[in-house]
């Protein structure tokens, strides 16, 4: 994967919550960007394991990180939910996380994300290095490459953590 397939996302905050938003512009089809995104099978493959999602307004769901660090599995609820359009979940740590998914013709999509929760500024930050990392995974799953989480460490993500904070972590 190309390290600018992925544009820098934006964020905006009010006292200590933060509104992160990525517009990602995928080739692949709604169909196979749904999957990804909302679907237990196609999320291990970029983001974390669902080990529950039940996929409707009020369902539960329960995402396990992948990445090394076994205390990290967070459950919420499903708060919107729209097929292959809407996936919106609420988790204990991460907030509000919202896929947004538009078709762009029929072999490419689309997907408008926020993310909203409280904390410091550096969270911000974090989080914006991480759902970056992330999202460049999503692009590698959706190429036929999902994310081998045993050969995953924290370089890239210290890459994109310093160049958002650099810039503040207001990349138009």
């Amino acid at each position: 994967m190309t390290s600018d397939a992925i544009a820098h996302g934006t964020s905006s905050t009010r006292g200590n919550t933060h509104v992160l938003r990525f517009a990602l512009h995928l080739p692949h089809s709604l169909e196979q960007v749904w999957a990804a995104v909302a679907t237990p099978r196609g999320l291990p493959g970029w983001l974390a394991a669902a080990d529950v999602l039940e996929p409707r307004l009020g369902g539960a769901v329960t995402l396990r990180w992948l990445n090394g660090e076994s205390d990290s599995v967070h459950s919420g609820t499903v708060t919107a939910w729209e097929v292959q359009r809407v996936a919106e979940y609420t988790v204990d740590l991460h907030g509000r996380i919202r896929f947004h998914l538009e078709p762009v013709g029929s072999q490419a999509a689309v997907v408008r994300f926020t993310n909203e929760f409280t904390g410091p500024d550096s969270l911000r930050l974090d989080c914006l290095a991480g759902w970056h990392h992330h999202f460049e995974f999503l692009y590698d799953a959706l190429e036929g490459s999902p994310k081998d989480w045993a050969t995953w460490n924290l370089d890239r993500w210290r890459e994109l953590r310093a160049a958002y904070e650099t810039a503040g972590g207001k990349h138009a």
